[in-house]
């Protein structure tokens, strides 16, 4: 280290990358040594999975380089398993080729931005049988695997004895609708019924779309009407939404409700929300709901800090009730960037360069994509909806993406899906074992929490 101080940063997502950006702007050369750790060499910029899913943008468009956005720093590219916050080290688990190895990085200062994990709910066949869209690798083997459902439906001998299979096959159901399960549903529907001409003895308008949740609304966040607006969308070109109801089991063929209702499928997209990245439960400092909670300078413990979806960042943008704690901000992209920007600023004033700040930002709005010209948005909390939003929902994302190169070739990628024939092509690159959430998400790594986080 030639004695420079080390900044640990874990996580490569939103809050990491433009914490590790700030960074490097702020410190002088040779100040400190800045070292990432992320799972993977780049950021996925997760709000435009679901146009992967409907082969609007090519997946790595939407991967963004760590090393090109962070030529100062050091990445290592592993999983961050344990933090011994008295010895002050990381341990990191690395894979080369098929061998396993561990790591120990030491540390002045750490941040931690693991993000988040899909949600899942102790559910006979969940963890076997659903897939979620939270990383590229299960956004594309959803893709594909849509494709080839219909492909073996397509194939099935006609007569009645090959019925309940071809159900099976052409039945779609996803929970969760929040923003990943609705734009999930809408843009693969819309893209799929645009490659009809693919199959010859099936009609994709005879696939059935089952869209549930728990939840009395579609994209609650986004207010009534929206909701009401989106639901309407929805159900106007044939797709089922289920409110009210959830999955009480799954096996391979078959999908039990709340209600009782048996629904054969052999599909299910799993968007039931998310949690903090387990590797929180295991640090002993207190959490609110699997967050680690912070100040409000993002501060956990001495020369750590958390931000992002795994941190209960106080939201100094609401008032704090008369009675209770201070509310705390929600886990959006739009938040993990501006408190990495304002983390990497505080972790500056620690080594001696400029001022730590609270941090203080309002929501801008939030937008959904529903495909085709269809969309709903709510920018400054001004209602939007079809065209408008559509324009607004689309000039959020390439403004939003950290890196030119990035934003030209996904503007590219819309303008030629708007202008060519619909891609369908299914490259089968993924194994389903690899799409699994325990493995792609890698939620299986930790070591096991306490059943009751201590709250603080």
């Amino acid at each position: 280290m030639n004695g420079r101080a080390r900044v640990v940063v874990v996580g490569g997502g939103f809050a990491g990358l433009y914490a590790a950006k700030k960074l490097e702007r702020l410190l002088p050369a040779g100040a400190a040594e800045i070292v990432m750790i992320s799972p993977t060499d780049h950021l996925t910029y997760s709000p435009l999975l679901p146009d992967v899913c409907a082969s609007v943008l090519e997946p790595r468009h939407v991967a963004v380089s760590l090393r090109q956005a962070l030529p100062k720093s050091r990445l290592i590219v592993g999983h961050t398993t344990s933090v011994d916050l008295e010895a002050k080290t990381v341990t990191v688990s690395i894979t080369r080729g098929d061998v396993g190895e561990t790591q120990v990085v030491s540390y002045d200062k750490l941040l931690l931005a693991p993000g988040s994990v899909s949600r899942r709910f102790p559910i006979p066949g969940v963890a076997e049988h659903a897939r979620g869209v939270k990383t590229i690798t299960e956004a594309v083997f959803v893709r594909d695997h849509l494709l080839n459902q219909l492909d073996l439906a397509d194939a099935l001998p006609p007569g009645p004895q090959h019925d309940a299979e071809r159900r099976e096959r052409m039945t779609v159901v996803a929970v969760g609708a929040g923003y990943t399960g609705t734009e999930i549903v809408a843009q693969t529907h819309r893209w799929l019924t645009r490659v009809t001409d693919r199959w010859s003895n099936i009609k994709v308008s005879d696939v059935r779309w089952l869209l549930i949740d728990v939840a009395p609304a579609v994209l609650p966040e986004m207010g009534p009407d929206l909701g009401k607006y989106a639901l309407g969308a929805l159900r106007d070109r044939g797709i089922d939404v289920r409110l009210g109801v959830s999955v009480k089991s799954v096996d391979e063929t078959t999908i039990t409700l709340t209600d009782d209702s048996v629904i054969p499928s052999r599909t299910l997209i799993w968007g039931a929300g998310i949690v903090a990245s387990p590797l929180m439960g295991t640090l002993g400092l207190p959490l609110e709901r699997g967050r680690l909670v912070v100040d409000a300078q993002m501060r956990a413990a001495e020369d750590v800090w958390a931000v992002g979806d795994a941190a209960a960042v106080p939201d100094l943008a609401k008032p704090k009730p008369a009675e209770g704690a201070q509310p705390v901000t929600p886990p959006t992209a739009q938040h993990a960037q501006r408190q990495g920007t304002a983390v990497g600023r505080n972790i500056a004033a620690s080594l001696g360069v400029g001022q730590a700040k609270d941090y203080l930002h309002k929501d801008l709005g939030l937008v959904a994509d529903l495909g085709g010209l269809t969309a709903v948005a709510k920018p400054l909390g001004i209602e939007l909806t079809g065209l408008p939003a559509k324009i607004v929902a689309r000039g959020y994302h390439l403004y939003a993406l950290p890196s030119i190169p990035n934003r030209v070739r996904v503007l590219t990628d819309w303008i030629l899906h708007a202008v060519l024939p619909v891609q369908s092509v299914s490259l089968n690159q993924t194994r389903s074992e690899d799409a699994l959430i325990p493995t792609a998400q890698n939620t299986e790594i930790y070591a096991k929490a306490d059943a009751e986080p201590r709250v603080g």
